[in-house]
């Protein structure tokens, strides 16, 4: 001991003790990753030297083991453990991703208290004692009474090596006169306790309020199936029963025998030196093993011979193992415990099965999470083997191993952690389930870097535009896809007005069969998309058009789905998801039967270019937007021919529903500088053509021309950049009260921007782009755009919201919901159940002013009564 260093006899000098220890691994937490791996190998190096002395001392302290065979557990702990973690990192960055802006940190726990038992005192002090310095953590041992001497040696030995090779003083340190007190002490101090030893010590670890990683009960049973080498399963158990006379935890307390070969496995360990015990000797072993239901002492670590003596039998010296044939399973039978000597249970099984249920039942009583055995064919018997490892309830399941040596890794198997505390998981009420190792002893910081989400810019892979094109575009598909069947889904109207006429006469031209669902209504329900993809299922088609408003198009998307994946559930299409890259439910690959077209016939959906399709459910009347880039079309066609005729108050509302669609992509959280462009252009054209489309879009060319085409703009801008909280307010307030869509998105917008346009909103939006609430000068950047001049942001939000309202008016389209004819009472009845649905539509994930319910409600009570503020 150096002149300084502190006899640990006392809470007192305990006290001294653990502020030096925790001085020095402060100091030692600063150590580079090769300062750190000198040390680890020099302590390594300086066990393995003393390796014999220290497996002569606790032999001699204990009065339990074998010299030789701590020999061996001596050199495993060092040689072992350090070849294990020569090459690992443990200190600083283990991880650094650039790109993701990602950095692992391993930094050291603090300072462990280490809990040693009296059966193997030296190992696994070494064993600590090198995982504690590999981590660069402090250490204090708290030896076992009757393994004192042994233990300390072991860490003044350690010591002595770590600061020769440049550790700081302090940094391992134990008691010398240990006591329950000085122990309680060191746990409820320390940073981490590492507690091997009995099952009480180990409670006591768990329940000192600081973290804990300790050890459960073994009791390994070991099956020797009909299919086993038996030679090799009795010699690996005897090998495994008698290493350091039994005192691993993993060493086999009972052997389970299959009645086929019960003999002849009996007569090889007769053979092999084991003795069986007739029923007399089996009772007096009974009583000397345990007493008062508990392991008595005086029989651990101690030689067969030794515990027959202790018995009162006479069995010869050389003897190896003492076995009893018994055949209950649980504690009331003494057998059946845990014995930590070479006394075995042997049991008869009447067939597999009944071997896997004594072996759960051994375990259950008493080893739950440590370790179970078998020996197997395990090329022939694979089926067997799986029943085996699904049955145990054990960490570690060990095949054709002496379960001493396989237990604690590296000997007899590859991968499995060397380590000399085993890890029993919550089974054995421990916190970890593996073997212990460093990994265990590090706290690990994340440095994780904001970063912007990845985006995305998806289309059709063709979209065919100008007036005139349907005919070409319908040439190309059959050319490129060699078309047989063509199903057309369409609505009744435009089936009786003979739009489906352009399709069908150049299909017939090209020899192509076809068929028509022209059942689509209005607001389309599950059971119409079911009913036409019966149709489809029945006719088989390798091409879908779908021809019309959003209605038909998103109608045909569900069909698609249906046709292509009859078994689909609606319900989990429709489950709401935060990122469309990390949704719980995977929409199925579509196209492997169908490849789809979308024509549309109203400029407003944009449904012909994106990845949603509305749809309502029959039974709930919950109308439900449906969001993947599965249902993206595979081809656009964009003909105004089809728009040319469209009633004024379609072309209102439709024309309203895509500025919605551009204003909402322009705001989202998830709009690029490619939505941007779009939303800019299709909001600019928009409100230059609609007027001219609604009034004369009979005669007005141009008009048509360009809504056609601001539409389909507007819907590749929202396709990538998602939309907002107008549409989920939108979609329930058109569901309730029967609105028609463009309608109940022009009653909402002033509200919702005037919402949006908040600095300092209740909640703003969650995603990593989106840095701060700045939705207003998104907004001013529209205004912008339109040559709407004022003077700052607020003034020209409100000039905005002005030039928004001027041309709802000028299309028709009323101030207030209430105007529309909705009963006050009816509205108010529904409020709530619109709030609570809107809340949870999927636009509202997007919008960059995240909701709360009693905000929605107050929207909607402005849109119905116009409200809204506008100064």
């Amino acid at each position: 001991m150096s002149q300084d260093q502190v006899l640990i006899d006392s809470i007192e000098k305990l006290e001294v003790v653990i502020k030096r220890v925790k001085e020095a691994q402060k100091h030692f937490a600063n150590y580079n990753q090769l300062e750190v791996d000198k040390i680890f190998k020099e302590v390594a190096l300086a066990a393995n030297k003393e390796r014999i002395s220290f497996a002569k001392q606790a032999v001699a302290e204990t009065k339990m083991g074998i010299v030789e065979d701590k020999v061996i557990k001596n050199h495993y702990a060092c040689e072992y453990i350090y070849n294990a973690y020569k090459d690992v990192i443990t200190c600083g960055v283990v991880e650094d991703d650039r790109a993701f802006g990602y950095k692992k940190i391993y930094e050291p726990l603090g300072v462990l208290g280490a809990i040693i038992p009296t059966t193997n005192p030296t190992s696994t002090t070494i064993f600590k004692i090198l995982i504690a310095l590999k981590t660069r953590n402090g250490i204090i041992i708290s030896p076992h009474p009757r393994a004192k001497k042994a233990t300390v040696m072991v860490a003044k030995c350690l010591l002595e090596a770590a600061i020769k090779a440049g550790a700081p003083k302090d940094i391992i340190a134990w008691v010398d006169v240990p006591s329950l007190e000085i122990t309680n002490m060191i746990m409820k101090e320390t940073d981490l306790i590492l507690a091997t030893g009995g099952p009480q010590m180990v409670k006591a670890a768990y329940s000192s309020g600081k973290p804990a990683i300790g050890v459960g009960a073994g009791n390994t049973p070991a099956i020797i199936d009909a299919s086993a080498n038996i030679c090799m399963a009795v010699s690996s158990i005897i090998h495994s029963k008698t290493f350091d006379n039994g005192m691993i935890c993993a060493s086999e307390q009972s052997v389970i025998v299959d009645k086929v070969i019960y003999e002849k496995v009996k007569k090889e360990f007769a053979y092999r030196g084991c003795y069986f015990l007739n029923d007399k000797e089996k009772e007096k072993v009974r009583k000397t093993m345990i007493i008062n239901g508990a392991l008595n002492a005086k029989i651990v670590g101690q030689s067969a011979h030794q515990i027959a003596e202790l018995a009162g039998i006479k069995v010869a010296e050389q003897t190896k193992v003492l076995i009893g044939e018994v055949d209950k399973v649980d504690l009331s039978e003494e057998f059946a415990h845990e014995k930590l000597s070479p006394v075995l249970a042997m049991y008869k099984a009447n067939d597999f099965n009944d071997a896997l249920e004594k072996a759960a039942a051994l375990i259950e009583d008493g080893g739950l999470g440590h370790t179970s055995s078998i020996y197997i064919d395990q090329y022939q018997q694979k089926a067997k083997l799986e029943l085996f490892e699904k049955r145990m309830k054990t960490c570690r399941v060990l095949v054709n191993t002496p379960s001493s040596f396989g237990g604690i890794g590296d000997l007899y198997n590859f991968k499995l952690t060397p380590s000399l505390t085993l890890g029993c998981g919550s089974w054995g009420n421990n916190a970890v389930s593996e073997n212990v190792g460093v990994k265990h002893l590090v706290n690990v910081k994340t440095i994780a870097e904001r970063r912007d989400n990845m985006l995305w810019f998806k289309t059709p892979s063709k979209i065919y535009i100008k007036r005139g094109c349907l005919t070409p575009a319908i040439d190309e598909l059959k050319i490129d896809n060699d078309l047989k069947k063509v199903m057309i889904v369409t609505d009744e109207f435009l089936f009786k007005n003979g739009y489906t006429k352009m399709i069908t006469e150049r299909l017939d031209q090209l020899k192509i069969d076809h068929m028509c669902f022209y059942d689509v209504k209005p607001d389309p329900t599950l059971s119409c998309a079911q009913a036409g993809a019966k149709q489809m299922l029945s006719f088989q088609p390798d091409c879908i058009i779908a021809l019309g408003g959003g209605s038909a198009m998103d109608a045909a998307k569900i069909m698609w789905v249906l046709y292509e994946y009859p078994e689909v559930d609606f319900i989990d299409m429709a489950m709401r998801f935060s990122d469309i890259r990390k949704r719980i439910y995977q929409f199925p690959k579509l196209g492997k039967k169908a490849y789809f077209v979308a024509i549309p016939t109203t400029a407003g959906t944009g449904s012909e270019v994106t990845p949603f399709a509305v749809i309502t459910d029959d039974e709930s009347m919950i109308k439900y937007p449906l969001a993947d880039y599965q249902l993206m079309p595979n081809m656009a066609i964009v003909d105004p021919n089809l728009m040319q005729h469209a009633p004024k108050a379609l072309t209102a509302a439709s024309g309203i529903d895509a500025l919605v669609h551009a204003i909402e992509a322009y705001g989202s959280m998830l709009a690029s500088d490619y939505t941007d462009a779009l939303a800019l252009k299709a909001i600019k054209m928009i409100f230059e053509y609609l007027p001219r489309a609604y009034h004369q879009g009979d005669i007005d060319i141009e008009a048509r021309d360009k809504m056609a085409n601001a539409a389909t703009i507007a819907g590749m801008a929202f396709a990538n950049a998602f939309l907002g909280l107008c549409h989920s307010m939108a979609h329930k307030l058109g569901a309730f009260h029967h609105l028609p869509h463009g309608v109940a998105n022009a009653l909402l917008l002033s509200e919702v921007m005037l919402f949006n346009s908040e600095e300092v909103p209740t909640k703003m939006g969650t995603f990593s782009q989106y840095d701060h609430p700045h939705t207003i000068s998104r907004y001013q950047e529209i205004a912008d755009h339109l040559a709407i001049n004022g003077k700052d942001p607020k003034d020209k939000l409100v000039k905005l919201i002005n030039k928004i309202d001027q041309l709802k008016t000028e299309v028709g389209i009323r101030s207030s919901i209430k105007e529309y004819g909705i009963d006050e009472d009816t509205f108010l009845k529904s409020l709530d159940d619109m709030v609570e649905q809107a809340f949870d539509d999927q636009c509202t994930g997007a919008n960059p002013r995240y909701p709360l319910m009693s905000e929605i409600k107050q929207l909607y009570l402005n849109a119905y009564y116009e409200k809204g503020e506008r100064q």
